[in-house]
């Protein structure tokens, strides 16, 4: 038993077959990363004590000839902003260094239902924001791939884990590209959901219009298991829809398919490598009958300025919660505090890291008076437009092919220094965020070593038509 080879699949396969127990599938995982995470940092902390006796629960179902789901006692690792009652939830922050999670996210109750292990929390960019896992306050993960090279982020630890055989799959959470950008630079499948489509409850908030909890795992098909379970109506997130408005795939080969290719995801500032991986992989989906149309998607241009604005707003009203007087990290007992003022400099002060405090400021910002309408209103309008054009691609084109970054995995420390070529790095991505329609990162091949992942757009809540695709992808690559 290798756990580089399990799947989903085969691990729910061998447990009912009896060749392995979850004891000693869960065991094996945990002494892999004993032996190789301190080479990569993808773990802020192992939950060893609640991973072994959820797989003795599942063992006990077992001897007990009870039926169990898919993914009961598969080893799961979930990225450090989701909260799983009683374990630490740290988003990345010193200011929530030592909070404790008071329940569970939905999606981790209905993993949960369904016997799920869960190996321990991964390392993030702090509270989501970053594209490299360098913006952490605890520590920095590196690419399984290249050790010199970031791992993308921000749920850079769920992906890097999954990568290095760590856990056989993982939850992470994409506000501009935070699954879909660490899935191709580490070489795995990463969802972005439709805005909706799974609960936000238990997700600690960076933009509230724009997170997501997605899955990131070794394929499509293990992508999809997860999907499945985590998806649809909760009633504690005003903003989930119920699993009946999911369309069904109807694809049932390339040959079915439109696929939109545009013009704008393949201009200057594209790696020349990164541009001729995906053009090679539309020319074998052409070639297996597929039709390529290019689509026109006029206002990406201005994506990224209108996701700096809308994100960095929103995270300014969310992150307002961290004040020294609720929970987190607090100064109210330091002796120098004279005032109430004081407790929040100087709680926020310490606790928020560089980038947070950059993007708080940058949304006050926004959202003060006099401004609000030059910025803020301005980029919703432009959210808006975003939409249409996806809206107006989407009648003529079944799917959209585009590069998930433009780049290859870049090195530690490159770009920490100049925040706007980091912010450069959500390029491709932060789009489909914008018009809260869903989008998967597949890995189609890799160049000096380095992986390249292909972006697959989808209609609203047709991710069953995604993996379609995907899984056709699969095999045209492998």
């Amino acid at each position: 038993m290798k756990v580089e080879d399990l799947t989903i699949k085969n691990i729910h396969q061998g447990l009912l077959k009896k060749e392995f127990s979850a004891s000693e599938i869960t065991q094996a995982y945990l002494d892999r990363i004993k032996s190789q995470d301190e080479k990569i940092n993808a773990f802020l902390r192992i939950s060893e004590d609640l991973a072994l006796t959820q797989a003795e629960k599942v063992d006990q179902l077992i001897s007990e000839g009870k039926s169990i789901s898919v993914l009961a006692g598969v080893p799961m690792a979930i990225k450090d902003n989701i909260l799983v009652k009683d374990l630490k939830s740290t988003a990345g922050s010193k200011i929530l260094e030592n909070y404790i999670a008071p329940f569970d996210a939905t999606c981790i109750k209905k993993l949960k239902k369904a016997e799920t292990v869960f190996l321990g929390k991964t390392n993030l960019d702090e509270f989501g924001m970053g594209a490299s896992t360098e913006n952490s306050a605890f520590k920095k993960t590196f690419n399984p791939h290249d050790l010199s090279r970031v791992p993308g982020g921000s749920s850079g630890g769920s992906a890097a884990a999954v990568a290095n055989n760590e856990c056989c799959c993982a939850l992470g959470s994409d506000t501009g590209g935070s699954v879909r950008q660490p899935a191709s630079f580490c070489g795995v499948v990463g969802l972005r959901p439709t805005y909706g489509a799974v609960s936000r409850y238990g997700l600690i908030a960076f933009a509230s219009s724009l997170d997501q909890i997605g899955p990131i795992a070794k394929n499509i098909e293990d992508a999809k298991i997860i999907f499945d379970i985590i998806k649809g109506k909760d009633e504690k997130d005003s903003t989930s829809v119920e699993t009946q408005s999911f369309s069904h795939s109807v694809t049932q080969s390339l040959s079915d398919l439109v696929i939109g290719v545009p013009k704008e995801y393949f201009k200057e500032g594209i790696d020349k490598e990164v541009r001729e991986a995906i053009e090679k992989v539309i020319k074998k989906a052409e070639k297996q009958g597929a039709k390529i149309e290019e689509v026109p998607l006029a206002h990406t241009k201005y994506a990224l300025a209108c996701y700096y604005l809308i994100s960095p707003s929103e995270a300014s009203a969310n992150l307002a919660r961290y004040d020294g007087i609720r929970y987190g990290k607090s100064e109210i007992e330091n002796p120098e505090i004279q005032s109430l003022m004081d407790v929040y400099l100087k709680t926020r002060g310490e606790g928020f890291g560089v980038e947070v405090k950059r993007r708080i400021m940058l949304g006050t910002y926004a959202l003060s008076a006099g401004y609000y309408d030059a910025y803020y209103l301005k980029a919703q309008k432009v959210r808006t437009l975003i939409k249409q054009d996806f809206e107006e691609a989407f009648k003529k084109v079944d799917v959209i092919f585009t590069p998930v970054s433009p780049t290859l995995p870049f090195k530690i420390g490159e770009r920490k220094k100049d925040p706007l070529q980091m912010y450069l790095s959500d390029v491709l991505t932060v789009s489909a965020g914008l018009a809260g329609i869903p989008a998967l990162s597949l890995p189609v091949e890799k160049v000096k070593g380095l992986p390249i992942g292909l972006q697959i757009i989808g209609k609203p809540f047709q991710e069953s038509e995604i993996f379609k695709v995907g899984q056709f992808v699969e095999k045209l690559v492998h």
